[in-house]
């Protein structure tokens, strides 16, 4: 048997073969790094949910407890357990709040939140002008990479200066390495009567500074992903939120999401003692942000029992982190 012809022909088979492994090798090895790297950008760009909510006196403050006046008394637990158990349910990524109290009253919400499964470590508090204690705050799963709120600027009516009672709270959340969300929360003057100024006037007055603060943002960043959110105590053709949403047709113009509850109605507050329904509670955004805004997503959460945990409703949307 001629062994050298036998070797030389597998040696042959050898060679023959070895390009075609070598190009299923290539061809699995760009197909799995191609898998991989769509993974990472699907996850990436999975969408984020924002949840923006007045909680009603989430504070010390006297309340009446057991039929008697006292001064200094939290929020109820029966509330509390209704507004963890919304929030849990909603499982925001990033929640902008009205009406909480000092740096304790923020943490006990973060440390509820994150037992019932929301985790939301990064935050932001803003102590309010007033003295009232009722403080805006923003809680994120995102690292907050910029801080810009205010909570120093006055206007004047007649001879008196008042503050922009609650100021505003601006940050910028880091959602991914490529994109950056501006989310700025608002808590205008409420309809209270007191006895220095006339209430409505004092939120034109916070509205025309509000709007100073978002054209100075603009004009220095037209394509700014910018989330405008809060209570701003007055219904949508009122002249704080016109004078907040802008000149129609400019490049600063911000939308309104509108969002609506499960039966299509869109009023956010209800005041049990006029019997009255009100939208005093918004989403808008810039033309940077507009693309990347689920807008299907846009709703006013109406659980069961709703009003046991505030007096407003909370508005919700869902946004997809990629610059488009």
């Amino acid at each position: 048997m001629n062994f050298e012809l036998i070797n030389c022909h597998r040696q042959s088979r050898r060679v023959r073969y070895r390009p075609a492994s070598l190009a299923v090798v290539l061809f699995w090895s760009v197909a799995i790094s191609i898998a991989a790297t769509a993974a990472d950008e699907n996850s990436a760009t999975e969408p984020i949910r924002f949840v923006a909510w007045n909680l009603k006196n989430y504070l010390a403050m006297e309340r009446r407890v057991s039929g008697e006046i006292v001064s200094d008394a939290p929020k109820p637990e029966d509330e509390i357990e209704r507004v963890i158990a919304t929030l849990a349910e909603a499982k925001p990524d990033i929640l902008g709040v009205c009406e909480l109290g000092d740096a304790g009253y923020l943490e006990d919400l973060r440390e509820r939140l994150s037992k019932n499964g929301v985790d939301l470590p990064h935050t932001e508090l803003i102590i309010s002008a007033d003295g009232w204690n009722r403080n805006l705050a923003l809680l994120s799963r995102f690292p907050i990479v910029s801080r810009d709120s205010r909570n120093d600027l006055t206007y004047l009516i007649g001879q008196t200066r008042f503050p922009v009672q609650r100021g505003f709270l601006d940050v910028t959340v880091a959602v991914n390495e490529s994109y950056r969300l501006r989310c700025l929360g608002l808590h205008l003057k409420s309809k209270r009567e007191i006895p220095e100024a006339d209430q409505s006037e004092m939120r034109r007055n916070e509205a025309h500074l509000i709007r100073q603060h978002i054209d100075t943002i603009l004009d220095k960043e037209p394509g700014t992903n910018l989330l405008v959110y809060g209570d701003f105590n007055d219904t949508p053709n009122e002249t704080p939120v016109k004078a907040i949403r802008g000149r129609f047709g400019s490049d600063t113009y911000l939308g309104d999401l509108r969002p609506t509850d499960p039966f299509g109605f869109r009023w956010t507050h209800y005041w049990s003692y006029a019997d009255t329904y009100s939208r005093f509670d918004y989403l808008l955004f810039s033309d940077g942000l507009k693309s990347e805004i689920d807008k299907n997503s846009a709703a006013i959460l109406h659980p069961e029992d709703w009003e046991k945990a505030s007096d407003h409703r909370a508005l919700t949307v869902k946004l997809i982190p990629k610059d488009r």
